[in-house]
């Protein structure tokens, strides 16, 4: 199985900027175009939250649009983030029906495929930080329970204190309620997160928590306690995440094209 992952778009209307510097439209149109490029091809793509920038009506439809030619060729699934709204993400894709989710949350679980995919709403409605209630926690723990296959669990907000100080600051919500559920499961291969625009991997709850780059703009590296947000363009990515059988392997592959040449070249 291969599991494509693509993060934190924040699209905006085609012709606009994000932050009045980022054509975020144009960006996953491109992302869009390489996921479909790959040499093999994934069994389905799940993006991880932040889905619009300002979760209207018209970003939704932005986003539809673009992702259109990959719900053409696999299965599509989206995960709310910071920036997203339940509602108006559901208006958007009507045929989504496991967008509905559990107790008006947008989580639910995918059985289809040889990995289980278990997708989480981290959402705390007008706030940047993530949060898993009572409810959220003991759903998932409920849905690991009801299965021992492997599983990759999606989120938003990733559990994780990081380094990078204002994140960190809006990341998840006593990440140790998770950890401990996560814990009692150990058919749990990963935890896959967005929201930090940047590579980030560590253990976590028993198994690996892993951060997916945005598929638009990142936010810089600086380490600095208290450092302010800043953003650059390095290199837009996504994630491959691929079942070999036995183990979960996560790749990283950059969006822009380079050369490349083979061994009979």
């Amino acid at each position: 199985m291969l599991l494509c992952q693509i993060s934190d778009p924040h699209i905006v209307p085609r012709g606009r900027l994000a932050y009045g510097r980022i054509d975020t439209a144009s960006m996953l149109e491109r992302c869009v175009s390489k996921v479909l490029a790959l040499p093999r091809q994934p069994d389905a793509t799940v993006v991880t939250g932040d889905l619009t920038d300002h979760a209207t009506a018209e970003e939704y439809g932005t986003l539809r649009e673009l992702l259109a030619p990959i719900a053409a060729r696999m299965p599509l699934y989206l995960a709310v983030g910071n920036h997203d709204d339940r509602d108006a993400l559901r208006a958007a894709f009507p045929e989504h029906r496991h967008l509905a989710g559990e107790g008006g949350f947008v989580q639910y679980v995918v059985d289809d495929f040889p990995v289980r995919l278990i997708v989480l709403d981290t959402l705390i409605p007008g706030a940047p930080g993530g949060r898993l209630c009572a409810d959220r926690l003991r759903w998932l723990d409920q849905t690991l329970a009801a299965s021992r296959r492997p599983t990759i669990v999606a989120q938003h907000h990733p559990p994780l204190v990081t380094g990078l100080t204002i994140m960190d600051e809006m990341a998840l919500e006593d990440p140790a309620a998770e950890a401990a559920i996560l814990s009692k499961h150990p058919h749990v291969e990963r935890v896959i997160c967005g929201h930090y625009h940047r590579n980030i991997q560590a253990r976590f709850g028993g198994t690996i928590a892993s951060v997916c780059p945005s598929a638009a703009h990142q936010l810089m590296l600086t380490l600095v306690p208290g450092a302010d947000i800043r953003f650059t363009f390095e290199p837009s990515e996504f994630h491959l995440h691929f079942w070999n059988g036995s183990q979960v392997i996560t790749h990283t592959e950059v969006v822009e094209d380079f050369p490349s040449w083979g061994s009979r070249d």
